[in-house]
């Protein structure tokens, strides 16, 4: 009983004295009403600021409970610590835990199959408003920790739910000069704050379902998603093509897009705001005309979840067809005999997500597959080309009457067989053989002999060499010998030919004439090398018959092992059963050509291929320079990182742009290119400098806090196309400017102008600079401070994030 009580009395000493040690360090003071509202996680934090430890204690000691743990203390005392500040690390979080707040709202208005009131309870809501804010912040790279009420949340979300909010008094215009008048509108930062809501919303409505053929703008499907759904879903295919969607916004489309979000949504005030804002030609859904998911200005915040939400059909329709199709006996070539239902085992093999899990699954027959990227649609069929042409018919029927959309009907239905391929999302996809097991058992087998028996080639040729090296040199001494009388040999044989040496001539070169006389008596002037004919007529003869007789045994069988036929090896094979069939696969191509087009217009390369300077870069920061080819590269690298040739592409970044930045900076400064290697050697670690380096540590070059994985929450940003600034002026005090990036409030200290370098046309090739960027933006000026030049270089925004209506 005593030592209980001395132990509950050192506990509570203990207790006191760390509280009071506690007391004296002076911790930082948190200001929780700066902080980011982030659900849960902000209540805790309130909850435990409230919650004093000192006082809970004594209220303890006065009460007589002596239970109170250290360890419950301490835990506190951390929640109150500045270390709270650090729960969200990242955009991709902070953005998370937004939608996870909007989220709560959209499903408490799920009524019955439908959600209900969304403008006036989610939308119209100031903390959803205020959040849309704050996503459009983040898609800025702009820190959350200062306030801002620049937005007017409180008066956008009145004049929503009064039915007063005028889209066209919140849009600009920007038109371009010249015979083409050609017009874009974009939405200030009030209207941009609404889309944004508006397009948290519809994703959170629409997204659960979605086809998995569905790729583009989604959480974890992305571009690399469809690629890697095509070579590893796609299997055994025969037939393959790509339907080329061109269409601009019209009434039918507009009304098959309400009538299909009125079957999740039903809410006309919604509605109705979405299609003020097509009628101010804000909001652009256009199908076709240029690459989707690039953050190009024109296509807006709205556009992809809109696109993803009508095309939906299609891929909903796709599985109806491939039903018809594959469960229902289209095919006339597909055994109908069979024990069990064929609609069942389609049922079976399509819940089941994939045969390549599942092998008891059937998998022969007819076969159609498709991949959809935004408006890029890939299909392909495993059958007669009869049924593919069918399929294809289906297919342009269904876009053309149901969705009232256009398409290019020169597209053909190509043969998978064949090195020319077909383009889908800017690369080139093709087939390949690759070697089975077996195989490739049996030739590293044969590299192995073949270089087993190189080496020892290489072996046998050294030593006899140097054994006839050293019988050279025995020879030259003899001679020497020979001048002198008291070590001369009067029996000898240089002694009875010594008549034959001219009056003067050198020792050497008496030597070199005896070598001559030598060669022509054993015929050896057919040899191509002095070391041959030293190893071949010389060192051999000399060494035992049994050791020569075994070496060239050993390098003939060799010979006949690695030259023989990969069917006969096999036979050798312990494991004869191993199937030794090649299997079919399919490769993403990256266009190397293409790229290097894009190089010469873009001014990297000269008309003969070599690297060049830049020349509107040169006028630019040390660091901007850099970070623009930098952002090039690292664009690069992450969107052909799956390609088969990717080793071309990084050889590109080695030779060419790593090249030009280097010459870049050279023509800046005037110096030598070795000295601005030296000089600038921590900067250009941005940008690769060997063939072998690894994409790993491309990555850890990039922004760590930084992620690429989901375009849901960063469209427009991963893969947005770099584009070229020339530094227009800088701003002095008597004409100031503050940064075009929305949300920044920062002073811009140059102002810079935008060049329009590509125009292309959809599909175009991703080649890492910007597609059909609008042509009203052209030579635009624009005010950026240094952190977004670099941001906007190295990708981590978009010219989605620029508000071009700063300056009108």
């Amino acid at each position: 009983m005593k030592c209980r009580c001395f132990s509950n009395l050192c506990r509570r000493n203990l207790l006191k004295c760390t509280i009071q040690k506690l007391q004296t360090v002076n911790f930082p003071l948190i200001d929780l009403s700066s902080m980011v509202d982030t659900g849960k996680p902000l209540k805790l934090m309130q909850d435990c600021a409230a919650y004093s430890t000192l006082e809970t204690v004594n209220y303890n000691n006065d009460q007589g409970i002596n239970k109170v743990s250290l360890a419950k203390s301490l835990a506190c005392l951390v929640d109150e610590s500045p270390l709270t500040e650090k729960i969200c690390k990242t955009r991709m979080e902070l953005k998370r835990l937004i939608e996870i707040r909007i989220k709560k709202r959209v499903k408490e208005q799920y009524v019955d199959g439908k959600f209900h009131d969304l403008m006036a309870k989610v939308v119209a809501n100031p903390m959803t408003l205020r959040d849309a804010y704050l996503s459009i912040k983040l898609n800025s790279n702009i820190s959350l920790a200062y306030e801002d009420d620049d937005i007017f949340s409180e008066s956008i979300a009145e004049e929503l739910l009064n039915g007063n909010f005028d889209v066209n008094a919140n849009t600009f215009s920007i038109s371009t000069k010249g015979k083409k008048n050609e017009t874009l509108v974009l939405p200030n930062i009030k209207l941009r704050v609404v889309q944004e809501a508006i397009r948290i919303v519809l994703e959170i409505v629409f997204r659960p379902q979605f086809s998995k053929i569905s790729h583009g703008c989604r959480s974890g499907r992305g571009h690399h998603s469809a690629g890697r759904y095509i070579c590893k879903e796609i299997h055994n295919v025969d037939w393959w093509f790509t339907l080329h969607v061109n269409k601009k916004l019209d009434q039918s489309i507009l009304d098959k897009l309400f009538s299909t979000m009125e079957e999740k949504i039903e809410d006309s005030n919604l509605f109705c705001v979405i299609r003020e804002m097509f009628d101010a030609q804000v909001l652009n859904l256009e199908f076709g005309g240029y690459p989707k998911g690039h953050g190009l200005p024109q296509e807006g915040i709205l556009s992809p979840i809109l696109i993803n939400i009508f095309l939906d059909l299609f891929d909903h329709e796709f599985y109806k067809i491939c039903m018809r199709y594959e469960a229902l006996g289209f095919d006339v070539s597909v055994d109908r005999g069979g024990s069990h239902s064929k609609l069942r085992s389609w049922f079976r093999r399509h819940m089941k997500d994939g045969d390549h899990r599942h092998p008891n699954v059937e998998n022969t027959g007819l076969r159609l597959h498709a991949c959809r990227y935004m408006d890029e649609i890939f299909l392909a069929v495993s059958g007669t080309k009869d049924v593919a042409l069918r399929f294809k018919a289906d297919v342009m029927n269904y876009l053309q009457n149901s969705l009232h959309l256009d398409l290019q009907d020169q597209t053909e239905v190509l043969p998978v067989v064949g090195p020319q391929g077909i383009q889908f999302l800017g690369t080139l996809i093709r087939t390949g053989v690759r070697e089975s097991p077996a195989i490739r058992t049996v030739h590293k087998l044969k590299e192995k002999v073949q270089l087993f028996a190189s080496q020892k080639q290489k072996a046998w040729d050294l030593g006899t060499i140097r054994i006839g090296k050293k019988w050279l040199a025995h020879g030259l001494k003899k001679v020497k010998e020979s001048e002198i009388k008291h070590l001369a040999d009067c029996n000898s044989g240089l002694s009875k030919i010594s008549h034959f040496r001219k009056a003067g001539m050198e020792t050497d070169h008496w030597f070199k004439v005896l070598l001559k006389v030598w060669v022509q008596d054993i015929n050896a002037k057919a040899e191509n090398h002095e070391e041959i004919v030293l190893s071949k007529y010389i060192s051999e003869p000399a060494l035992p018959q049994e050791l020569r007789d075994s070496f060239h045994i050993f390098q003939e069988r060799a010979k006949e092992y690695v030259s023989c036929e990969t069917a006969l090896t096999l036979a050798l094979l312990p494991n004869s059963s191993t199937t030794t069939q090649s299997i079919t696969i399919t490769e993403i191509v990256a266009p190397i050509n293409v790229i290097k087009k894009r190089l010469l217009r873009y001014g990297l390369i000269n008309s003969e291929g070599h690297p060049r300077p830049v020349s509107s870069l040169i006028l630019q920061d040390n660091t901007q320079i850099v970070d623009w080819f930098s952002g090039l590269s690292n664009r690069w690298l992450r969107w052909y990182s799956e390609c088969i040739n990717f080793n071309e592409v990084k050889l590109i970044i080695v030779n060419q742009i790593r090249k030009s930045c280097i010459r870049t900076l050279a023509a800046k400064h005037r110096m030598h290119e070795t000295e601005i290697e030296k000089r600038f050697e921590m900067e250009l670690t941005g940008i690769p400098s060997t063939q072998e380096m690894d994409l790993e540590v491309v990555d850890e070059m990039s922004d760590s806090q930084f992620s690429y994985d989901n375009q849901a929450l960063i469209y427009g940003i991963s893969y947005s196309g770099l584009c070229l600034l020339s530094l227009a002026r800088i701003v002095s005090t008597s004409r100031p400017c503050n940064c075009f990036v929305m949300g920044c409030s920062a002073a811009a200290p140059g102002v810079y102008t935008l060049h329009v370098m590509e125009r292309q046309r959809f599909p175009g090739w991703k080649t890492g600079f910007p597609a059909a960027i609008h042509p009203s933006l052209n030579r635009r000026r624009i005010g950026l401070c240094k952190q977004h030049v670099r941001d906007l270089y190295l990708g981590h925004i978009s010219l989605q994030s620029i508000n071009f209506g700063a300056w009108r």
